[in-house]
Parts: structure tokens; C-alpha cells; sequence
């Protein structure tokens, strides 16, 4: 595409406004995902190549969001734009099957310990709504036990829970299932047991006092929305325990983790799931979602007990760019991603440091968060923001877009396979700026 070129003297983002302005009239709030970042402004991209972003305004950005997590090699990744446009001219769906969704299955019951089989859906939503679909079919129960504040995608019983706020979310060792929108069925609520990360304790409590209506524990071994903070192995190791003692399904939600490492999320954390959900980096920047899982648990997609389809499953078109772009990610390409992004969680952190500022770095391998607390957290609670550290936060966005680096807000940031050590210079060195500009004393 072609970059719209802004006119002399026209103000900067002039051209992203006036399509803002388009945008309002066709869509409600003007976007199509409320995800959108519109803080200063949107910002609408007219092209990206390798780690950077172009937006139609002429600004150049290099590109820690990665449509969430999603594009593990960057924008225009060589091997997936072949691919998917050989695969263009042969068609783009069918309703039958092709090669190319089981050399996509072939290779993830190849890498991931818990998948051995494998059914593909378009979304990662819908993976985890298939996934708890089964255990409820496998074990006749209708509950799921679920991590405070984690996102899960837009299944009603996934989402409650991952809005809560002091105001709401009730007692620590008694959290509530708190509705992600008004109007959702108390029906579903009744049926969500809320767990807080890291708390063993009161997680096997709630977990046996609930054990015979529960389907599965859903879990994300590292919950990015929820704060992106390490998993405690003792913790995966009760719930596991107490999950199998009483019959309950473990799923492990690792649509936006599976970028962890080679094998996954569940096998970094030692967590043994009978389901995994899948999804963004698998599809190669196109629609995919994957449920995967023991043998024995996914015989029940065979059988009368479950139905599951979809229109746009396993198209060609997805299959075809989820292939190449993982089988690009070899144990090397990993291992380099891992060491950027330590490299760059230690810079950050030392220049917090440097600079006695109450900010803190969580996460692992090619993702990191910073957060405005002195200390990073262990569980959502602790990584609720204040309307202080709401505010830290903006400022810190405002400033790195400013300075060409374009991040998350409140959410995870990660690095692909086309950064270089310059570009992780300039995140370091542009946060380093941002503390330097900020008095701590003076902040309320």
C-alpha cells in the first residue's frame, strides 16, 4: 500500500484524523475492536516490513505490540508471503480438507508434549470456548475455575472475572465472579469459580468446595492481561493435584504464550494440561485457533458427545502462513528471542534502578511488561493500577510513541525475530529518557 503523503504545514497525524472522523459515522465509537489503542489518537498504518510500522501519516514506529503477540517474525515475513500467495491462486477455502492443515497438526503434536491430536478453529476465543466445551462433555459438569483478571477471549464463561476492581472483586479468599458486561447471565456467573494466582492455599480450598460441579481449571501459566507475572511451580503443581484427584480437566491457555519457547508455555512452567488452547502466532499473522490435547481427551471432538465445526476451520490460506512461520521458529530462533528479551528486562530494570523509580519488569522469553510499582506482581490484585499509576502509564505511552516506539498499554509488550540489538537500544534507551524526564517526588 501506499503511504498517503501529508500536505506541507498539515499537522502531524492529520490524515489518521480525518479517517478517525470516517470511521465514526460506520463504526460504533469509530473502531472495530475495542482493543484498538486510541489514546492520544488512532493512528491508522498504511504498510509495516520487518519490525517497524509505517502509518499513513508518514511516522515510522518499531513495533512492540505485534498485533498483540501475534506476528512472532514482524510484518511482511518473507516465507509467509510466498506461501500464502501461492496458496491464493489455488483458492482460498473449501469445504473440504487439504495437506496443508494436517502438516500444520503434524507439527505442533510434534513440538508441544501435551498436544497429540489436534482440531483447528479460526480464533483463539474460539479455542478455549471448544476446550471447555470438551471437558464439559468428558466429565457431564458445567463449571470452570478460572484465574482472577485473566483474558481468555469473548466466551461468556471465560470472561467473568477478568475485569474485577477493588470495588467488585470481594475478598481475597473469597473472590466473586465479577461480569465482564452488563447484562451478562447471573446463569453463567453461578457457574465460574474465581482462583487468585499464586494463593495455593485458597486455590485447592475453593477448587475441593466446588470440585462436583467442576469441568476444568482454565489457566494461563503466565496470565498476560492480568499482570504477565511468573507462575508459582508450587501453585501449578496443587492445582494440578487437586484437579486430577477430583476428577476436573486442566486447560491451559496458551494463545498468546505458546510463544514462550519451543515446546510451549505448559512445558516451561511444568504445567501437564489434558487441553491446550492455541492460537495467533501458529496462523503466521493470518485467523487461526487450535484446540489440542491428550489422546484420550480428544476423542470426545469424534464423537456424538461434541460438535465442532466452523465455516473458515483449517483454511488453506491460514494453515499454509501458520506452517512456515513456525517452522521458521526453530530452537535457535528461540533461543535468540529469549536472550533479546533478557537483555532488555535487565536494561530496563537497571535504569529503574539508576533512576529510584517506582517502576518494575515482569515476564520471560520474548515478552515483558513494565509496571508503574516499585514491586513487579505476583497476582492481579497487586497489579491493579491506581489512578496514579494510571496516569504513569499514559504518560510512559504518550512518551515512547512519541519517540517512535509503539507499545501496548497495560498489556503485553513483545519482540519478533526481525528486531535487531539496535532496535532493543532504542526501547532501552527511550524508557531511560522517559525516567529521566519524571519527578517521582512531585507525582500524585
Amino acid at each position: 500500500m501506499q503511504l498517503a503523503i501529508p500536505r506541507p504545514g498539515g499537522s502531524p497525524g492529520e490524515i489518521s484524523a480525518q479517517l478517525a472522523q470516517r470511521a465514526m459515522r460506520v463504526f460504533p465509537g469509530g473502531i472495530t475492536r475495542n482493543t484498538v489503542d486510541r489514546d492520544p489518537g488512532l493512528y491508522y498504518i498504511g504498510w509495516g516490513q520487518g519490525a517497524h510500522l509505517h502509518d499513513v501519516d508518514g511516522r515510522q514506529f518499531l513495533d512492540l505490540n505485534n498485533n498483540f503477540t501475534t506476528l512472532i517474525h514482524g510484518h511482511g515475513f518473507e516465507p509467509v508471503v510466498d506461501a500464502v500467495t501461492r496458496t491464493l491462486r489455488d483458492g482460498t477455502c473449501y469445504s473440504n480438507p487439504t495437506v496443508h492443515e494436517i502438516a500444520l497438526a503434524e507439527l505442533l503434536c510434534d513440538r508441544v508434549p501435551a498436544v497429540e491430536q489436534v482440531r483447528f478453529v479460526s480464533t483463539g476465543t474460539e479455542a478455549v470456548m471448544f476446550a471447555i466445551k470438551a471437558a464439559r462433555a468428558l466429565t457431564s459438569r458445567p463449571g470452570v475455575a478460572k484465574i482472577e483478571g485473566a483474558y481468555h477471549g469473548a466466551y461468556d464463561w471465560a470472561e467473568v472475572g477478568q475485569m474485577g476492581s477493588p470495588v467488585t472483586w470481594g475478598p481475597p479468599d473469597n473472590p466473586r465472579p465479577v461480569p465482564a458486561y452488563h447484562g451478562q447471565p447471573s446463569a453463567v456467573l453461578d457457574d465460574v469459580v474465581i482462583l487468585r494466582f499464586n494463593d495455593i492455599e485458597a486455590a485447592v480450598t475453593r477448587i475441593k468446595a466446588n470440585a462436583s460441579r467442576l469441568a476444568c481449571i482454565l489457566i494461563d501459566p503466565m496470565p498476560s492481561r492480568a499482570g504477565l507475572m511468573a507462575p508459582d511451580p508450587a501453585f501449578l503443581e496443587a492445582v494440578t493435584r487437586v484437579a486430577r484427584e477430583n476428577g476436573i480437566l486442566i486447560v491451559a491457555d496458551e494463545v498468546l504464550n505458546l510463544r514462550q519457547g519451543y515446546e510451549g508455555a505448559s512445558a516451561r512452567f511444568g504445567l501437564d494440561p489434558d487441553l491446550v488452547a492455541m492460537g495467533k502466532i501458529i496462523g503466521g499473522g493470518f485467523p487461526i485457533g487450535a484446540i489440542g490435547g491428550k489422546r484420550g481427551s480428544m476423542a470426545v471432538f469424534g464423537t456424538a458427545l461434541l460438535s465442532q465445526g466452523g465455516t473458515f476451520s483449517a483454511n488453506p490460506v491460514s494453515m499454509v502462513a501458520g506452517l512456515e512461520a513456525m517452522r521458521a521458529m526453530t530452537r535457535d530462533n528461540f533461543n535468540r528471542l529469549e536472550t533479546l528479551g533478557e537483555g532488555l528486562r535487565a536494561r530496563l530494570q537497571a535504569s529503574i534502578k539508576h533512576a529510584g523509580a517506582p517502576f518494575s519488569v515482569s515476564g520471560s522469553a520474548s515478552l515483558f511488561r513494565i509496571h508503574p510499582k516499585t514491586v513487579a506482581p505476583s497476582e492481579y490484585r497487586e497489579a491493579f493500577l491506581n489512578p496514579a499509576e494510571s496516569r504513569a502509564v499514559t504518560r510512559l505511552d504518550h512518551f515512547m510513541k512519541d519517540h517512535g516506539v509503539l507499545m501496548p498499554k497495560g498489556a503485553a509488550s513483545s519482540l519478533s525475530t526481525a528486531m535487531t540489538t539496535s532496535d532493543v537500544d532504542l526501547v532501552a534507551e527511550t524508557f531511560e529518557k522517559f525516567l529521566d524526564t519524571q519527578d517521582f517526588q512531585h507525582d500524585e
